[in-house]
Parts: C-alpha cells; structure tokens; sequence
C-alpha cells in the first residue's frame, strides 16, 4: 500500500492518522476534529489498513475487542453449564459404559444428552479448550496490534510538534509573554524537579513522565496469556492430574495416572472429639451432630513396580516408603501429592452364609464372599456347592423384574445364586439379600442362612499432580503487576513551544488522571509565567449544555 507523505517530508506508514514527525493530521476525518486522539499516538494499526489477503482477515478478526469479549462471554456460559450436573470426576463409576448409564438413570434424557454432548467432562473436551485457545490468540493479535504501533510511536516522538497538533490537545494555551526562552528555561528547570523526563529542542520543550504505565493492559494481557496457556497444558497428559481412589484396609491399588506406583492401606484411623474435652469449643455442635472428626488418616505403605506389575502380586512391587496421609498432610512423591479427602466407615468388607436344608437345618457347610472379588463357584462338603450366578453391591429393587444396582460399592449387596446338592444335583435358584430372601423358581428345599459378615475402613483419597500451578501463579503474578502499572501510575506529557511570531504555546495530555496534570501545569506556571490554559473537552461539554437551553 502506499506511504503517506507528510508536508513536513515525512514518510508514514499507510493508515498513519498523525504525522509520526510534526504530528499534523493526515486525512480530513482527524483535521475536522477538534481534539486528536491520542490513544495510539494516530500510529497505523494492522487491522485498520490491510484487508485482502486471508491473513488479513484473520487478523482483523482476532485483533476485535468485540471478538475477545464474545469470547469470555462463551466461555463463561460455557463454564456455567458444566455446572448443571457433576462432572465426571464426581460420578461413582469408572467405565465409559457405567458413567453413561449413571447419567441415564440418575438424570434421565437430560442426563443421557448432557453426556453425549460432552458437557460431561467439560474443561477438558476439545471444544472448550478450542475456546480458551481461541481467547489466547485475541489476546495476542490484539495486543500486537497495538502495542508495536504504540511503541514506535512513544519511542520515535519529536520534541517540536506542529501548532495543529499542540491546539487540538485537550490541555491547550497560546499567549504572549515578555521573555519566551527565559520562561522555557525556568519551565525545564521546574519539571525536572518535579521528575519529568525533560527534552529540549531549541524553543521547544517536551516534559514526560509515568511512559511505563501505558504498558499496564499489554501486561496482563501477558500475564492472562500465560494462564491460558497454563490452563491449555492441563489437557495435555503428564501435566495435570486430578483423581480420586477409594482404598480399603489391608488393600493395594495401583495409583491412577502413576508410572508404576502402588499403595497398600494398612490401617485406617479415625479419632473424634469427646464432650469432656472439648466441652467450650464444640460442646453445642457434638450435642447437636453427635460426633466431630478430630483426626482421620491413612497409614499406607508406597511400592513401585515393573511394567505390567498387578497389585495382586506383592512380590514384584519394592517398598519405597511408609506414610501418614491425613488432611493436610499428604504422601508426595514423584510430583503427585495423595491428599486425604474423605472416608467411609464400616464398609461390608465379607460376608458368611452356611448351606441348610430348611427342614432340618443340615449344614452343608459355610463360605465366605470377598464382596469386592467374589468366586463363582464356592465348593462345600458332600458334592453341594453354591454358584454365584450374578452379584448386584448396591441393589435398589426391580425394574421390569430386573435386578438394579446403582453402584459398585457393596452398600446393600444382594445375589443370584444357585444351590447344588447331592438331592439337587441341576440346582436350586434363589436371590439372596441381607434381610430377604426370595425364591424366583418356585420354593426351594435349600436356603443361604446368614452368618456373620466382616467390615472395614475406607479411604477417600485424591492423587493429584500439576506440572501448571508454576505458569499459572507466574501468569498470576505478571497479570496483578500489570493492574497496578496501570492503574496508580499515568502517562502524561507537557508541551511547551515558542512559535515563530514569539507566541508561546502550551500543551499536555495524559491517559488518565486529568487534575494531576492540571496540578503539574499550575505549578510551572507559577515559576515560568506560562500562557494560561484552558481544559478544552470542558469548554465542549458547556457548548453542548448552552446548546441543550
């Protein structure tokens, strides 16, 4: 495109509002103003001048403030959706296929859309970190697309400017004085006191001060740039990890997410607060609840394995280290920290029936279910043995003569079982509950007599690793830095120029703050004797208010 000649011999950029040397105004739209503005020093912006090629295109989309609100306002509601129903991570199944069913049977059509849509897992689907990735490129362009115009502008600034640049400032004075270069000089003097950066040009003068603070938005623009990227990498894996392991007495799991690393809970501890002891603190709220946790943790053992290792083979895992995980107070190793974060007490760990005959209670002996690894087979004496057909561990009832189970954990466990005795040697159907038992088939000869069951503790821990937590309290912190550049410091500059028929003019301008360069201005011209001024945008609002009588 074509350079733009300024009458003083000046080459501008193509889409320059204001000469870069004179500050003259270059087009008719900007001459017919009365005040210039001043936001980018009238320098040409790459969105304001180019709009052919692709590029472009894309560019001037980006660089919209419009765009880049559009985008937050997407991604807020976005955000606000994901909390109509618990994401993922807080639904009690592991499997797509039970996540998908709890979604079903918990929230019904709604919930089998929401799942579908992937509002589900939210912050990490593609098309929300689409968004976030998008908002980081506005942020980018935009500021590009400002601030290098900005700042070749601020840096390449002429001491002596063009009378129609210095009248069309908000803050503007011309008038005769007896000694022009005289009052200068006492000017300089003046503003160098007052720690203005003062350059001097023959009769002219330019006094600036606070530059730094015109930074502030392209700061945080900076700094939010980093935590969008901080927040981006979370979706990448190895960066981020967030996830929850229930972990029973004397078990050992594998630690989701973990190269290798295992963890055997070997006891549970629980420790509340009594009456006697703590009567003046919780004395109102233990009559009320009835017990307040004092301490809760998980003595653990962490062991670490070969490739392929299975917790259910001890003998290939090597002990690394005993912990205490209470709350607080996690296991950390290998960047992930295990936090305590919840517990369950009690837990149906076992349970034992004994094989009768319901006439004359002839035992055929007894076994033992593992609920969390049930056989299917459970061989007893004299050719009888009980086959576990089907094991539901949070039974809820029928549905359609269907048994339903709402999770995994062995709430209210029940069974489908089928009794082989030497009198029954095809089997007798029954379905056992804890205090049911019902006969499908018709009546049996045979019955599941209860016996006992065993319990345990477990516990709710979450494993959590973020390689981010640096780039985003980075991010943070560049982001506040650039609140406060912008905000308690301002820009301002002062004019002061000797024109050729001895009149002395004077102009300043700052981006925020008026009065504080209206306190500067009177202050020199107490000691330079300096033209009065006037505040120009004031004089507009009271010709608008004469004009509205």
């Amino acid at each position: 495109m074509d350079k733009i000649v300024c009458t003083c011999g000046n080459v501008n950029p193509a889409g320059t509002l204001l000469c870069e040397s004179c500050g003259r105004p270059l087009n008719k739209e900007t001459a017919d103003k009365k005040l210039v503005d001043m936001r980018y020093e009238g320098s040409a912006r790459r969105s304001q001048t180019y709009n052919k090629t692709i590029i472009d295109k894309v560019w001037n989309f980006f660089s919209s403030v419009k765009v880049g609100v559009w985008l937050i306002v997407l991604i807020l509601v976005a955000a606000s959706i994901g909390t109509i129903l618990p994401q993922v991570f807080y639904v009690p199944a592991t499997t797509e296929e039970d996540i998908a069913a709890y979604y079903e049977r918990i929230y019904g059509t709604f919930g089998t859309l929401y799942y579908k849509l992937g509002l589900s897992d939210l912050y990490s689907s593609w098309w929300f970190q689409g968004l976030i990735g998008m908002l980081g490129i506005s942020l980018i362009i935009a500021s590009l697309d400002r601030v290098i115009p900005l700042y070749k502008s601020l840096k390449k600034q002429k001491t002596k400017r063009h009378f129609s640049f210095l009248k069309r400032q908000r803050i503007y004075g011309i008038g005769n004085i007896e000694n022009g270069e005289e009052s200068i000089s006492k000017a300089e003097e003046k503003l160098k006191t007052m720690r203005y950066n003062v350059k001097r040009e023959g009769n002219a003068l330019l006094a600036e001060r606070g530059r730094f603070s015109r930074w502030g938005p392209y700061i945080n623009h900076l700094g939010l740039i980093l935590f969008l990227f901080g927040v981006m990498l979370r979706a990448l894996p190895g960066f981020y990890v967030d996830e929850t392991m229930w972990l029973r007495e004397g078990e050992t799991l594998y630690i989701p997410k973990t190269d290798g690393y295992f963890l055997e809970s070997k006891e549970f501890i629980y420790e509340t607060y009594s009456k006697e002891e703590s009567e003046e603190v919780f004395g109102d709220a233990i009559d009320r609840v009835g017990t307040i946790a004092k301490n809760y943790q998980t003595n653990v053992v962490l062991h670490k394995g070969p490739e392929g290792a299975v917790a259910g083979h001890l003998e290939d895992l090597t002990f690394e280290k005993e912990a205490a995980i209470q709350v607080n107070k996690p296991l950390k190793f290998d960047n992930f920290s295990v936090f305590q974060m919840d517990f369950r007490l009690d837990e149906l760990a076992s349970m034992t029936f004994q094989l009768q005959d319901k006439e004359t209670a002839e035992s055929f002996g007894e076994f033992t279910i593992n609920l969390a690894d049930p056989k299917p087979v459970y061989e007893l004496s004299d050719d009888a043995k009980v086959e576990i057909l089907d094991y539901y561990a949070d039974f809820t009832g029928f549905e359609d003569g269907v048994p339903q189970s709402q999770s995994p954990l062995p709430n209210n466990p029940a069974f489908l079982v089928k009794m082989y005795t030497p009198e029954f040697p095809k089997g007798e159907t029954s379905f056992v509950m804890i205090k049911e038992t019902l006969e499908p088939l018709g009546e049996n000869q045979h019955k599941l007599a209860f016996q006992s069951v065993e319990t345990r503790d477990v516990s709710g821990l979450t494993v959590r690793k973020d390689l981010t937590l640096p780039i985003l309290m980075l991010g943070g912190l560049i982001f506040m830095i650039g609140v406060a550049q912008g905000s308690y410091w301002n820009h301002r500059r002062i004019w002061i120029q000797q024109l050729e028929d001895g009149q002395v003019v004077v102009a300043a301008h700052t981006n925020k703050n008026w009065l504080s360069i209206k306190r500067d201005m009177d202050a020199v011209s107490e000691v330079a004797n300096l033209p009065k001024y006037e505040d120009q945008q004031d004089e507009d609002s009271k010709a608008e208010k004469e004009e509205g009588v």
